[in-house]
């Protein structure tokens, strides 16, 4: 047998040694990917006596900045998801606390605690509230000994949907069999902190929350989440909605993560390589992917989504218990739409469509269409000045010989809009403009079970405002989501395999927002290394090691927060916490801790 034919067939049996027990949705974690999900055997090898009490999950983030007040707490659910799969969302009536029209609340929380014990994959989750998607996470995978983790997140920029009653809706799309086990036993709180004394309220119009949100989501009676599910290249997706006739300002917030064939987008393979080597069942569509969001068929903003590893992916053991960046809280992103305010302030019904460049199955996509309404009219005016959108800018170049070689991505693309709104604040003009920047470098080795790729993200946004005054108010925003990931795969006979994965995340983001009252400007350098091994027999781990390292940055014009922390194998070896901004003086990740030195390749400068 040539050797060639030899390493095509060692990548098929890994492929379908990696199939989890079904394959018909994405809650199962039915991936065909070399990095997918994998619930963990616990060997003796892995649990010792200690472990006795359950495993405390987390992902490291800055902590939601609370008033001192003493807050108004609600249990909104509780529920034990177990055979959840193909069942409608599970709901629970909200009722604002009894003082809201009355009293004001500063900050609002909402928060995830849940607890499993046993064998399960990871599954993603949402949280519904009225339509409105609040939430997006996925759930630790347990072990036997049990787990615990919390997601608190400030949902504070709901605060108009929170104000009346609700139907809160939550799908977690679980298995239980004799094989995986865990049910996740689910608690859902809010947390309502009335203002302290000294507290003045911002600019309600631009900087507080919207008068109105309105789900871009599908309904809630469906055996299923509530967002919409993208399978290729060219299926999209489509909601009609209509607005008050007296808005001055629209932002859509965009919920976003992928799943199947397509959770590990980043590292999927060229189509010409899938074919040249006859890899049939492979992803392909090569490693680049760009949620696009159109108003009527005009492409008015995209989304070049972080790279969230689920609490399953590449090697299990390097989630436990710290997880991946972005996804305990997947992240949301948001587009201005009050420049296209002209198009859809008529009365009449217009359409919000997803789609996703490159995309195979599956990706859930959801939004909330924010309005600040004009309290002091009954119809304001718009009309788009400036529209520009460039095609993608592409740049491929790839050589190989048989499984091995070399694959480069680059793209780029604009978008600007520019408009006005006239209403009883005056006549507001809007300028929107959003610049990427991508590159992935993939090399590909030992007979193609070796992959090693570098990708990063670059996202200039800014919003400027000129209002009537002749102030300008304005928000620059800039970000890098930077993946490094090494992976190679041996054969080791009788259904059995070796499996060395190492990975870096990173996110860079600056943000700095100007008004009249002054500039304002914040920070996060958020930098996680993982190192693991793994023994995989059938579709079980059953030996490994996994090792975590991550350094957390953020410093604004009031406050800093530092987190330094590294585990292995359920165990935290070191964690060093901060809230002081001058704790260390040198600042680069580098100088402080060695093993987060690493650069991605093809990083020429640093965002900030």
């Amino acid at each position: 047998m040539s050797s060639t034919l030899f390493s095509a067939l060692v990548l098929l049996l890994l492929l379908l040694l990696h199939q989890p027990p079904l394959s018909s949705a994405a809650n199962l974690n039915s991936k065909t990917s070399l990095f997918r999900s994998q619930p963990i055997f616990e060997p003796t090898s892995l649990s010792t006596a200690a472990d006795a009490s359950p495993t405390t999950f987390f992902e490291v983030t800055k902590p939601i900045p609370l008033p001192k007040t003493k807050p108004f707490s609600k249990l909104i659910l509780q529920h034990d998801f177990a055979y959840t799969y193909g069942k409608p969302p599970v709901l629970a009536n909200y009722s604002p606390p009894p003082n809201f029209q009355s009293q004001k609340f500063s900050k609002i929380v909402l928060e995830w605690t849940a607890t499993c014990k046993g064998r399960q994959f990871d599954r993603i989750f949402g949280v519904w509230l009225g339509g409105v998607e609040i939430l997006r996470s996925c759930t630790a995978e347990p072990r036997a000994t049990g787990i615990i983790w919390t997601v608190k997140k400030d949902i504070t920029r709901y605060y108009s949907l929170l104000q009346s009653n609700q139907t809160l809706a939550v799908y977690l799309g679980n298995l239980v069999d004799s094989t995986y086990t865990g049910v996740y036993h689910v608690n859902v709180t809010f947390h309502f902190y009335p203002v302290e004394e000294t507290y003045v309220e911002s600019d309600k119009g631009f900087g507080f929350g919207a008068d109105l949100i309105l789900p871009i989501s599908r309904n809630e009676k469906l055996n299923d989440g509530l967002w919409f599910e993208i399978e290729n290249s060219t299926d999209v997706k489509s909601k009609e909605f209509e607005i008050p006739r007296n808005v001055y300002r629209a932002v859509l917030e965009v919920y976003v993560s992928f799943h199947e064939n397509d959770e590990f987008w980043y590292g999927n393979f060229p189509n010409e390589y899938i074919s040249a080597n006859n890899l049939t069942g492979f992803q392909g569509n090569g490693p680049f992917r760009e949620v696009v969001v159109k108003l009527d068929d005009l492409v008015i903003g995209a989304v070049w989504p972080f790279t969230v590893i689920y609490t399953g992916g590449v090697n299990p053991l390097l989630w436990r218990p710290i997880t991946g960046i972005g996804s305990f809280d997947l992240p949301t992103y948001d587009i201005e739409v009050t420049p296209f305010l002209g198009m859809i302030l008529d009365g009449k019904t217009h359409k919000f469509a997803f789609g996703v460049t490159n995309a195979l199955n599956v990706w859930y996509i959801d939004a909330n269409l924010h309005l600040w309404l004009d309290k002091k009219s009954e119809k304001t005016q718009g009309k788009l000045l400036k529209y520009n959108a460039s095609p993608l800018s592409l740049y491929l170049k790839s050589n190989f010989t048989g499984f091995d070689g070399k694959f480069i991505t680059n793209v780029s693309r604009s978008i600007f809009s520019s408009g006005y709104v006239k209403s009883s604040h005056g006549v507001i003009k809007t300028n929107s403009s959003q610049e990427f920047k991508y590159s992935n470098v993939m090399v590909l080795g030992n007979e193609g079970n070796l992959q090693d790729f570098d990708q990063v993200i670059h996202f200039n946004g800014s919003i400027e405002m000129e209002m009537p005054s002749s102030s300008v108010k304005s928000t620059k925003s800039l970000k890098k989501f930077g993946i490094h990931l090494y992976s190679d795969y041996v054969n080791k006979g009788n259904g059995t395999y070796d499996s060395v994965a190492n990975v870096t995340l990173s996110l860079d983001e600056k943000l700095k927002e100007t008004s009249e009252v002054g500039t304002s400007t914040s920070k996060i350098k958020n930098l996680q290394n993982g190192q693991g091994n793994m023994l995989v027999k059938g579709n079980l781990v059953v030996s490994g090691l996994g090792s975590t390292q991550q350094e957390y940055h953020y410093s604004g014009d009031k406050s800093c927060y530092f987190r330094n922390v590294s585990s292995s194998n359920y165990t935290i070896l070191h964690d060093k916490e901060s809230n002081t901004c001058t704790y260390n003086a040198q600042g680069a990740f580098s100088n402080r801790m060695p093993f987060l030195g690493y650069k991605l390749r093809g990083e020429k400068k640093g965002l900030m």
